[in-house]
């Protein structure tokens, strides 16, 4: 894969990592992945992916010629519960503006965060970086808000309760609360449901 660039960023910011098509194939690739097990098991590959049927017409002949769009059209997907529908907006917020590729991601990470693994190996990725490259390039503000490296789903619901102005939290900081394993600790193990290839 080819070397992350950086641009310019403001004093005290980390700069922002240019989007790489490469990285975000391979990124695709693991979702996909994920997704034909997924459909192997009985499941669509659409309500996977949180794509659209249109949505991966355009994206599979493009970045994966030959692969069998069969596979992913069973159904279109179905309209996000109100759970997905507030992350999906949460990162749209936050995506790089006119970048169909991160509102895409956007789509996709609102979807996959749904499972109940970690949300790297929800998506079917190698590790943890790999994720946070996918989020310091296509959502840099909200990547870079998350300074105590929480897990990424932790940090996202409680960037949501922020803006709704409550917080699920009873600890008065995180150093002190009982349950800091769930937020901050180790995210170890590989996906279950990789694949190698589409």
């Amino acid at each position: 894969m080819s070397a992350q660039n950086d641009v310019c960023a403001g004093p005290g910011q980390r700069p922002a990592i240019q989007p790489d098509k490469e990285f975000d194939d391979h990124v695709l690739a693991c979702v996909f992945s994920c997704a034909l097990k997924e459909v192997e098991a009985g499941k669509t590959a659409a309500e996977s992916t949180g794509l659209s049927l249109a949505e991966l017409r355009e994206v599979l002949p493009r970045s994966f010629p030959g692969t069998a769009m069969a596979a992913f059209a069973l159904e279109d997907v179905s309209d996000p519960e109100i759970e997905e529908e507030l992350l999906r907006g949460l990162l749209l917020a936050h995506a790089r503006p006119n970048d169909p590729a991160s509102a895409r991601f956007a789509k996709i990470l609102a979807r996959r965060a749904m499972h109940d693994g970690h949300l790297w190996q929800d998506l079917g990725l190698l590790d943890r970086a790999e994720l946070n490259r996918l989020l310091a390039t296509h959502f840099p503000t909200l990547a870079a808000g998350n300074t105590q490296n929480m897990k990424w789903k932790q940090y996202f619901y409680r960037k949501l309760c922020e803006a709704e102005g409550f917080s699920l939290c009873t600890a008065p900081n995180c150093r002190e609360c009982s349950d800091f394993e769930n937020c901050f600790g180790p995210e170890e193990g590989e996906c279950e449901e990789r694949v190698t290839s589409v």
